[in-house]
């Protein structure tokens, strides 16, 4: 095949391999910084370098020295509010994890000022969450049970979260955010309505006023439960339970439908908490059945440093537990984050709040603080109610500080049916059917994929759950590596542009000529594919004496991949059938350089655009 006459400015560059070292370079920047972020220390001075340096890594120094007392009005109305929520759902959590209930209110304490310091979203307030709660409940209370060993148990809670903090730091150091990107959004979709099922069906040991219940999350371990303990159940827990839901719902309704009206579903569960107490004190729940959280230390957070456990006879289960508390953390929180930072035209650093979130379990664990992240309840009422900058979660770490130290005692009649009630509430917008459905018409394989999540984890264990569905997530991305897309093109009338046929059924093929386009890189995992299918291509078809593929959709090419093209080469030969290359990507083209795949294929038989080597493949007909 021969080319026509070029202009010199049309040619295809030839130019020499870059050498290793740049292209290490290149794709560790790629790999590792896609978003530039080191992009503004360009041109600055020694001085401006460092500044920058520090606002980066300690985000705290970007707003700060600009904030001022009308941002202030804004943050600290936002943080009151979300401190209203914070202690109710503290304290329920706690329970939900099975660790003491001012262990809930530690947690809202020093983790948020941390984050303060090191988030890079405005918007995010910092909590505990229901999905890790539970998670950490069942993976260590298998290990340890923390009715026979409490101690033990809330030990091996703090060092689970230890692991966690590392775990989350780590990753952001070493800028590894991408594994976070497996749990994709069908994952989480159908894991948090799984989780929301597990823990509904947990609560009714609460509302329920059983003294005794399984510590396993399987539905038919709940069930058998509750049906084996008939004999505790209490109406009056029930009924109490029963009033307290309907009145949370009335709120997120109203709420829901006057989006001013925000503050009443965030001051609802707190109301909950406060005449549930009441009741509780005035009515002497406790001899009618009805249960109390009990007492509360006053006081902040005593160091937990020398709790840590590392016993190899224990490490396996907070090891565990981290590690999945870790990832189920980050997705939620940065998801979170992101969302409602496109909400408000901004943008968050994913790894820096890895960094925020790790730091913040690192330091919680070593002040009597389980894992927190940035739950999505407490997030959005921080956003409706109009906060400015992470000030809000300092505002709301001193109102937990104000708790902790003259305020907790006062909730040690709290009826747990009141946590249970709220627990429930706050789960019910975590089951998505409106999304799931969505996914159902819109993309089968996620719809599958979000089915497993919710199936798994409510008939048989959250981990195992979580498990198969970022597995099913992955078997798809490896399905769409090793068989890629690639199509037949055929000209536009009356233009220079060639198409997918079958997406322009008015496109038209050339007499002698196939154009095959081809959309991904080419190596190990899809080569044998992508030969077997321009082979099919061509057995397909008549009289063909030439055939061009379209590289231009092709990053990268390994050397599994350039021994392909030789094969598909030298079987065209044997047809007699002479093979053109179009628009080679810079990696590609020198992969096909120190390969010296160029000069098997021949120089002139490499074109700059389609168009350039239909004219040539004519040129040779």
């Amino acid at each position: 095949m021969a080319s026509p006459a070029e202009s010199a400015d049309q040619t295809v560059s030839f130019a020499t391999p870059r050498s290793f070292a740049t292209t290490f370079k290149a794709a560790v920047k790629e790999t590792l910084f896609p978003d530039d972020p080191f992009h503004d220390f360009k041109n600055q001075t020694f001085s401006g370098k460092t500044k920058k340096a520090i606002q980066y890594f300690v985000p705290i120094f970007q707003w700060l020295p600009n904030y001022n007392l009308r941002l202030f009005r804004y943050d600290l109305l936002a943080g009151t509010t979300i401190a209203s929520l914070a202690i109710p759902q503290g304290i329920s959590y706690a329970k939900l994890a099975n660790v003491p209930p001012v262990i809930g209110l530690y947690s809202s304490f020093v983790p948020p000022l941390v984050y303060a310091v090191f988030g890079s979203s405005k918007h995010v307030a910092v909590g505990t969450v229901a999905a890790c709660s539970l998670l950490i409940s069942s993976t260590i209370g298998d290990k340890v049970s923390p009715n026979d060993n409490p101690d033990l148990y809330l030990h091996l809670v703090f060092t689970a979260t230890f692991f966690a903090g590392l775990l989350q730091t780590a990753m952001g150091f070493l800028r590894v955010g991408i594994l976070v990107d497996f749990v994709s959004h069908s994952t989480i979709t159908g894991f948090m309505g799984g989780t929301a099922m597990v823990i509904c069906r947990q609560q009714l040991m609460g509302m329920l006023g059983l003294k005794h219940f399984t510590t396993k999350t399987d539905v038919v371990s709940v069930l058998r439960s509750i049906f084996s303990h008939r004999n505790e159940w209490r109406a009056e827990s029930v009924i109490v339970g029963i009033f307290f839901l309907v009145f949370l719902q009335i709120t997120r309704y109203i709420s829901k439908k006057k989006p001013k009206l925000f503050w009443v579903s965030a001051v609802a569960p707190m109301v909950v908490v406060v005449t549930g107490g009441l009741f509780a004190y005035l009515a002497h729940a406790e001899k009618h059945g009805i249960q109390i959280v009990g007492e509360l230390k006053e006081g902040l957070n005593p160091l937990s440093i020398k709790d840590l456990n590392f016993d190899t006879k224990y490490i396996s289960a907070p090891l565990q537990a981290g590690i999945i508390t870790a990832m189920v953390a980050l997705a939620e929180g940065i998801a979170i984050g992101k969302s409602f930072a496109i909400m408000e035209n901004e943008q968050i650093d994913g790894n820096k709040e890895m960094i925020a979130f790790g730091l913040m379990n690192i330091v919680g664990s070593l002040t009597s603080c389980y894992l927190t992240t940035g739950p999505f309840s407490k997030t959005a009422v921080n956003l409706t109610a109009g906060c400015k900058t992470a000030m809000s979660n300092v505002v709301m770490s001193l109102c937990m500080m104000l708790t902790l130290l003259w305020l907790a005692p006062l909730f040690r009649y709290t009826p747990l049916v009141a946590l249970s009630a709220i627990i429930m509430s706050a789960m019910f917008d975590l089951i998505q059917y409106k999304k799931a459905y969505h996914l159902f018409k819109t993309d089968k394989f996620d719809f599958c994929i979000c089915v497993v999540a919710f199936f798994g984890v409510s008939f048989i264990s959250m981990d195992i759950g979580l498990i198969l569905s970022v597995g099913l997530s992955i078997l798809r991305a490896l399905l769409f590596v090793a068989r890629p897309a690639s199509c037949k093109l055929g000209k536009i009338p009356n233009s220079t542009l060639y198409r997918d046929i079958e997406q322009y059924p008015s496109a038209t093929e050339l007499p002698g000529i196939i154009v095959l386009q081809l959309s991904s890189p080419i190596y190990f995992a899809n080569s044998t594919y992508i030969r077997e299918r321009i082979l099919r291509w061509v057995r397909d078809e008549e009289d063909i004496k030439h055939i061009l593929l379209d590289l231009g959709g092709v990053t990268s090419i390994d050397t599994t991949g350039v021994e392909t093209l030789v094969e598909i080469l030298e079987s065209m030969e044997a047809r007699e059938i002479k093979v053109g290359l179009v628009n080679p990507r810079l990696q590609v083209m020198e992969k096909f350089t120190v390969t010296n795949f160029l000069d098997k294929i021949g120089r002139e038989n490499v074109f700059l655009s389609i168009e350039d080597a239909v004219e040539a493949c004519r040129f040779a007909l």
